[in-house]
Parts: structure tokens; sequence; C-alpha cells
């Protein structure tokens, strides 16, 4: 069932459109991805679904609800992470939480939230002395203090190390699981490839293409290359000869061999024939980031 539907979104900033006839689903009890660049239109969207921006055109509803006209509802049903430039450096974790847990009737209890979220540690820290992953932490459980049905995150892991990048993945998985839909924006592919169930590929407002991303990856031409070094020449019109090879290139002494099907053994077995040894093997596969720049055109820098 649809938790969220938004049919035919448009958003104008004077001649500027951020957003152009944008429609998507997300269905409850999962992680539903828009991946974009930035300044794709990624957060306009959002915000429209949040109440905060009044689009041009289109209709929302969110768990039943009209952002605009049951916005006082709407913040009782959904959670949205803060940006860290909100909270006070002075602020302590607990005060923040005990804080935010105040603006609703049936609030989370903030200290098991501290527990759940790996902040009890930190309960008396000020705000301006927590770490990058410690910050994103506790934006989370300020989203979550409320009971939540959905909540939104916005660039969650953006200068994040990557270490404290993994941990975050780790907290919003554990967030699905305890029934809490999630609608993620995000520019990283690898954050989307790991976390979503189904994504919105969005690029100059428009939405290009809504899939999983393994439905996204599966629209571009399925070919895999092995690359390796080989321990002594080999003729490359014996890897041209296989079947299932398309293509053979030699660079700075390593082969780079690409095709379709069972290409690693294919190529492995004539190494083998002819005694060669193929040194730093890895077999690269076509990835979302290939879909993406199959879709749009160009590459998503993080």
């Amino acid at each position: 069932m649809a938790i969220i539907e938004v049919v035919d979104l448009g958003k104008r900033y004077g001649p500027k459109v951020a957003v152009d006839s944008v429609s998507f689903t997300v269905e409850e009890g999962e992680i539903f991805g828009i991946l974009g660049p930035n300044g794709a239109g990624k957060t306009t969207t959002v915000e429209c679904v949040e109440g905060m921006r009044v689009p041009d055109r289109g209709t929302i509803r969110v768990d039943g609800l009209d952002p605009r006209r049951d916005r006082d509802e709407l913040r009782r049903r959904m959670g949205v992470q803060l940006q860290e430039s909100l909270l006070p450096e002075r602020l302590r974790v607990w005060e923040a939480l005990d804080l935010y847990s105040s603006f609703y009737p049936d609030p989370a209890d903030w200290r098991d939230l501290l527990v759940r979220l790996g902040l009890e540690g930190q309960r008396d820290v000020e705000f301006g002395k927590l770490s990058g992953g410690q910050k994103q932490r506790l934006s989370v459980a300020l989203a979550l203090v409320g009971r939540p049905r959905i909540a939104v995150l916005d660039e969650l892991t953006t200068g994040l190390d990557p270490q404290a990048r993994r941990d975050t993945w780790d907290l919003v998985e554990a967030v699905r699981d305890s029934g809490v839909t999630i609608l993620l924006v995000t520019h990283f592919m690898e954050e989307a490839e790991r976390l979503c169930d189904r994504l919105a590929v969005i690029d100059a407002g428009r939405v290009v293409a809504i899939d999983s991303p393994a439905g996204l990856v599966s629209r571009v031409d399925g070919e895999q290359r092995v690359r390796f070094r080989p321990s002594e020449p080999i003729a490359e019109q014996l890897l041209r000869e296989l079947a299932e090879v398309s293509d053979v290139r030699s660079h700075g002494g390593q082969i780079v061999v690409t095709g379709t099907g069972n290409l690693l053994h294919a190529v492995t077995s004539l190494l083998a024939r002819n005694q060669v040894v193929a040194a730093e093997l890895r077999i690269e596969q076509t990835s979302l980031d290939d879909a993406f720049v199959e879709l749009t055109g160009r590459k998503l820098s993080s």
C-alpha cells in the first residue's frame, strides 16, 4: 500500500524550473530513495512532501493527508531529519531530545532512543562537541522522537568519513526494521545501492527512471570486465576467440577483457591451459553509476 503519492508535481523559482512533472509512490515499510546530482530538484521535491513548500501544481498525499491542508497532523506522523545548523552549539544531547519530545502528545521515551541510537555515552555532551557521526545519530533520534510512521532523511551522510557513513547506514536499516517508512534523499551511489528498496532517479527536475537498484542496473548492457596482470605474455587473439569475449585491451601491463556470460571461467581456463597466472585479478560488473550515466548521459559526482 502506498503511504506517499506524488502526482505531476511542479515547482518554479522565477524563470527556473526546479521540479517538472515529478510523480512517484512510496510503499509502506520500504526505503525509497531519491537519487540525483546537487541542484536536480531532490530537496525541493521532499520539502513539498513535508509541507514546507507549496508546489505550483500537482497533488501530494502522505498517509492520506494533504501536506498543505493537514500540515499540523502530518507533523505528528512524519519525522524530518534536522540540519545540524538548527541546534545551538551549547545544547546538550539530552536537552535537545527532551525539548523535541515536548512538541508531541505521545512522544517516544528519549532515554530509550539514546540507547537504541548509540548515544547513551554522549547524554550530557554539548552538540558542538559531538563528532559528525554522533550529530547524525542525534538528528535521526530527533526525527524519531514523535513516533512517526514516515521519516525523511535528506543527504544524511554528507561530510561523514567512510566509517561514520557505514555506521549511519546500519542505523537507517535498523529504523526501517522497526516499522518506519523512509524517504531518503542522496547523491551517493553506494548509499542508494546499499539502502534503497526502490529509487527515483531525478535529473534537471524530472524523474528519469523508477526501479530497484538492481532493476536500474539491468537496463544497462550487462557486460562484465575481467582485469588482470598476466605472469607472462599471452596473445590477445586467443582471448578474442573466446565466445564470451567482446573486447580485449592492454594497458600498463594489465589486460582488460570485456564480455558476457561465464566470462571469468572462460578467461581463467584459457590462462590455465597456457600456464599463465592472473595476478591482481578483478571482476568489474555493471554498476548503478553505469546505469545513471546511461539514463542521464553524465556521471554523478560524489
